[in-house]
């Protein structure tokens, strides 16, 4: 595999170390189980709640641009027997609202903590040195799964002066609590009783998908595992719920040798990143491909009236010049189902950069020479 930069100026360095990079590709070894597949049903839950960060420097929720936090405020004082008069709009400062989430792992216990991301939702400065109100914390069913509270650690920074001017590190609207929620509720398990359990490929792959077959029924018997598609294999496994857990760490210590992945270009636009897979091929094509510059030139001339004329004015008049240039192209032909190292190669020699890569690949695609699918992402 090889990548590729727009914005690097060796770019002639680069190629030629790809060149030799190629030529050097692993081939495909054995990898644990517990890598390549996920068991179905042993998954993370979402979690999201809404709370209050107190103890702002001055940094909270503008309360007459954030109505909804003063709402909180007065259900949070009515909870605790203090009422706040209608007619009374406090203007607090060092309050913002904020959302608290945080995944659920599997299996986990009442009385366990797990760490909670807390953003505001106001338009609070920063939450650096607040502290969050015991918020709880809801899964996708509306049931509350998890309760947040405690310090928060924020790794941004915002200081503004007296003038308007500001400056800002990082996100400091944002913040982590470690073991900041408590869980109050488990997870209800999706795995199967009967001892059947589903193993998903976390790349889906028919030969995979076999390969992984036949190695658990080589190891467990035949019949004990079956390839449902390319993204699933079933097994049956223990029926007992306590040799369940020995029979799928014996599963996940199994190591099988995956299938090569398919043949791909993926060009990513946005950083200028080419990624060429080892099994990209190319039919016969012959490519030309040249630059085409042109440059434009603004001057100004001032022209002045005679030394002793009357009524003259000084004029000033735009120049432009135009000037295109387009520099000489080489040709270059690939044969037939040349490999990763012959492409690099024959664009090296041209003196092509990584950006002309794109579009020679895009044309190879366009024209039905590329064997590969192009991904642009």
């Amino acid at each position: 595999m090889s990548i590729f930069n727009f914005t690097s100026h060796t770019h002639r360095i680069a190629l030629a170390v790809l060149i030799m990079l190629s030529g050097y590709l692993p081939s495909a070894q054995a990898e644990r189980v517990k890598d390549l597949v996920n068991v179905a049903g042993v998954r993370e839950n979402q979690l999201v709640g809404y709370g209050l960060v107190v103890g702002l420097s001055g940094t909270g929720d503008q309360t007459s641009q954030a109505p909804f936090t003063i709402q909180s405020i007065r259900n949070m004082l009515t909870g605790f027997g203090v009422r706040v008069p209608d007619n009374v709009n406090p203007q607090l400062k060092n309050v913002a609202a904020v959302t608290v989430h945080a995944s659920l792992p599997a299996f986990a216990k009442p009385g366990q903590t797990i760490d909670v991301t807390v953003s505001s939702i106001g338009n609070a400065a920063s939450l650096r040195g607040g502290s969050l109100l015991m918020a709880p914390m809801m899964g996708a069913d509306g049931q509350v799964y998890a309760v947040a509270q405690g310090s928060l650690l924020v790794g941004g920074l915002g200081v503004s002066g007296a003038d308007g001017s500001r400056v800002t590190v990082n996100i400091p609207s944002a913040g982590r609590i470690p073991n900041g929620a408590i869980v109050e509720r488990a997870a209800p398990s999706m795995m199967s009783s009967n001892g059947e359990i589903m193993l998903n490929l976390k790349k889906s792959d028919f030969t995979t998908a076999r390969r992984l077959a036949e190695e658990i029924n080589s190891k467990f018997g035949a019949g004990t595992a079956s390839a449902m598609d390319s993204a699933t294999v079933k097994v049956q496994g223990p029926s007992n719920p306590d040799r369940s857990v020995t029979f799928i760490s014996m599963l996940e210590s199994l190591e099988i040798t995956p299938a090569e992945a398919g043949a791909r270009v993926v060009v990513n636009s946005r950083t200028g990143t080419i990624v060429i897979g080892g099994n990209v091929r190319v039919l016969p094509a012959a490519v030309s491909h040249g630059s085409l510059t042109v440059s434009i030139s603004e001057d100004v001339e001032i022209s002045q009236p005679g030394a002793f004329s009357r009524g003259g004015q000084t004029v000033a008049a735009q120049q432009s010049e135009i000037e295109v240039q387009e520099s000489g192209s080489r040709m270059f032909l690939l044969d037939a189902g040349v490999t990763l190292e012959d492409i690099v190669k024959a664009i090296n020699n041209v003196g092509a950069s990584p950006s002309d890569l794109v579009a020679i690949l895009e044309a190879l695609d366009q024209a039905g020479a590329l064997r590969a699918e192009l991904l642009v992402i």
